[in-house]
C-alpha cells in the first residue's frame, strides 16, 4: 500500500536495503556533524540587501541554503518506514515557534512547505508569514488543536499515539493526520541562536519521517590559520543529525560541502536553480 506523502524507492543499492534491516529505528541510525559557518559573508550580504530595502536574517540564509543544497542532492528528502525507503513528495520543515515571542512564552510547532526551485526572496516570505501566523498567542495552528483535543479526554492521548504509530507503520496513517503532524517533514530545524544558547545536536524522532535535524546555535569565535599565524572568525555553529540508511556518508558530506558554499555567497540563491534533480523512483 503506497503512502501519501511519499513514493517507496525501489532502484536501490543493496546496502541500504541492508541498512534499513539491520537498524530499524532512527534512533539507531543517527549520524551527527558540526558546521562552523563563516559569520562575515553573510553579515555583508544581508548589509547589502538592507540597503536595498530587503530584510533578511540568518534563518533564511540557512533554510535558503539547504533547500538549494535539496535540489541538488534530493536523497536528503527521502525517510525510512518499516525498513521500507521512500522519495518525499514535499519538502517541509518543522520549527518552533515561541507565542508572543517571549523567552518564557509557550511554544508551537508546524511546518512550512517550500519548493526546490524558491528564491531567497520565496522562502523569506515563506518564514515571515509562518512566524508572524505561529506567533500570535490567539492563533492555534493544526498541530495545536489536534493536541489539545487529544489531551481533553483521559487516556485518549496514549491510545491516539499508540494507533498512529502503528497506521504509520503500516501507510495508513490519515493524510489530514500527516499534515498536521510536525513529524512528518523533512527537517527538524531549531533555532537556539534566538534564545542565546549553543547549538546541540537534536535527536530525530522515531515516530513519523524527520530524517534530518538541524541546530543552530550562538555564534561564537573559532580559531583558524592565516599564513601561518592564528586568528579567531566569527561563525553560525550547526549540529546536524542525519539517518544515515537514506543516504551514503560520501553523499552528505558533498550535500553539506554545497550547503556551506551557498552560505559564503547567498547571492547565488537570488535565482532559481538551474535545474532540479529529481530522485530516482
Amino acid at each position: 500500500m503506497g503512502r501519501s506523502d511519499g513514493k517507496k524507492l525501489k532502484n536501490l543499492d543493496v546496502e541500504y536495503l541492508v541498512a534499513a534491516h539491520v537498524m530499524d529505528k532512527r534512533t539507531d541510525a543517527m549520524n551527527m556533524i558540526h558546521l562552523d559557518i563563516p559569520l562575515e559573508p553573510m553579515r555583508k550580504y544581508m548589509n547589502r540587501k538592507r540597503k536595498e530595502g530587503k530584510h533578511y536574517n540568518h534563518l533564511t540564509l540557512v533554510i535558503a541554503a539547504m533547500i538549494r543544497a535539496m535540489a541538488e542532492y534530493p536523497a536528503l528528502n527521502r525517510f525510512v518506514v518499516n525498513k521500507r525507503i521512500y522519495a518525499r513528495n514535499e519538502l517541509a520543515v518543522g520549527m518552533v515557534v515561541l507565542k508572543g515571542g517571549k523567552l518564557d512564552g509557550v511554544g508551537t510547532t508546524s511546518k512550512m512547505k517550500f519548493e526546490p526551485t524558491n528564491t531567497i526572496d520565496e522562502v523569506n516570505e515563506i518564514i515571515n508569514n509562518y512566524i508572524e501566523t505561529n506567533r500570535s498567542t490567539g492563533e492555534v495552528n493544526a498541530t495545536d488543536k489536534v493536541a489539545n483535543f487529544l489531551c481533553s479526554v483521559p487516556g485518549l492521548l496514549r491510545v491516539a499515539v499508540n494507533t498512529a504509530k502503528w497506521l504509520d507503520n503500516h501507510n495508513l496513517c490519515p493524510k489530514a493526520l500527516i499534515e498536521a503532524s510536525p513529524f512528518h517533514c523533512t527537517i527538524m530545524l531549531t533555532n537556539l541562536a534566538s534564545i542565546k544558547t549553543n547549538y546541540i545536536y537534536h535527536h530525530i524522532y522515531n515516530f513519523g519521517t524527520v530524517s534530518l535535524s538541524l541546530a543552530m546555535g550562538q555564534p561564537h569565535d573559532v580559531p583558524i590559520t592565516n599564513k601561518g599565524e592564528i586568528a579567531l572568525q566569527r561563525c553560525l555553529p550547526i549540529g546536524l543529525v542525519m539517518d544515515e540508511r537514506i543516504a551514503s556518508g560520501a553523499y552528505f558530506a558533498m550535500a553539506f560541502r554545497k550547503f556551506a558554499k551557498y552560505l559564503e555567497d547567498p547571492s547565488i540563491l537570488e535565482l532559481p536553480p538551474e535545474k532540479v534533480v529529481e530522485d530516482h523512483i
